[in-house]
């Protein structure tokens, strides 16, 4: 995909209105009292393609998957997130055609830093080189139950790897 013109979002320089940044981190703090990680998507209008006005909450699948099978699925969501790659998808294009598409994956880590890890970034890159989607990527850090940090991430062609992205909280609209 990888297509600047059209996603301007994967560079970030985003703004995010400040009802939908405090519903990250309500949502990144009440996973943790699941003791898990939250997960979601964020979502703009196509006209303002650096705006954030929209929340999409997705459920983690890892505390599931792992108590269903922990041979195949050994880590918690303690430890990462796993959404539905098929109502992943469905959102994504359905977000798309109605002119308000997904701009960023965003997710909470527990006890540790708001990094993109190894972790983060191969299920980002979905086994390719490079990002499958156009999205940038809001890490919340929670410790001990309250947000600690939040950054976004996007992708640098250049090094091949993630790194910090620029992101401001406005006011509501």
């Amino acid at each position: 995909m990888r297509d600047r013109n059209k996603h301007p979002w994967i560079d970030g320089d985003l703004t995010i209105a400040a009802d939908v940044m405090r519903r990250v981190l309500e949502e990144a703090e009440a996973a943790y009292g699941r003791d898990e990680e939250s997960c979601g998507l964020l979502v703009g209008p196509a006209a303002e393609p650096l705006a954030i006005d929209g929340i999409v909450p997705m459920d983690n699948r890892a505390n599931k998957l792992h108590a269903l099978d922990p041979e195949t699925y050994p880590r918690t969501g303690r430890m990462y997130f796993d959404i539905d790659p098929l109502k992943f998808e469905k959102e994504v294009r359905r977000r798309d055609g109605e002119g308000h598409p997904v701009k960023v994956l965003y997710h909470s880590h527990l006890d540790v830093g708001a990094y993109f890890s190894e972790t983060d970034a191969a299920a980002a890159c979905m086994g390719g080189a490079e990002p499958a989607y156009d999205l940038a990527y809001l890490v919340t850090s929670v410790e001990n139950g309250r947000v600690a940090d939040t950054k976004l991430f996007v992708w640098d062609p250049e090094s091949c790897a993630f790194k910090e992205g620029k992101m401001t909280v406005s006011p509501s609209r």
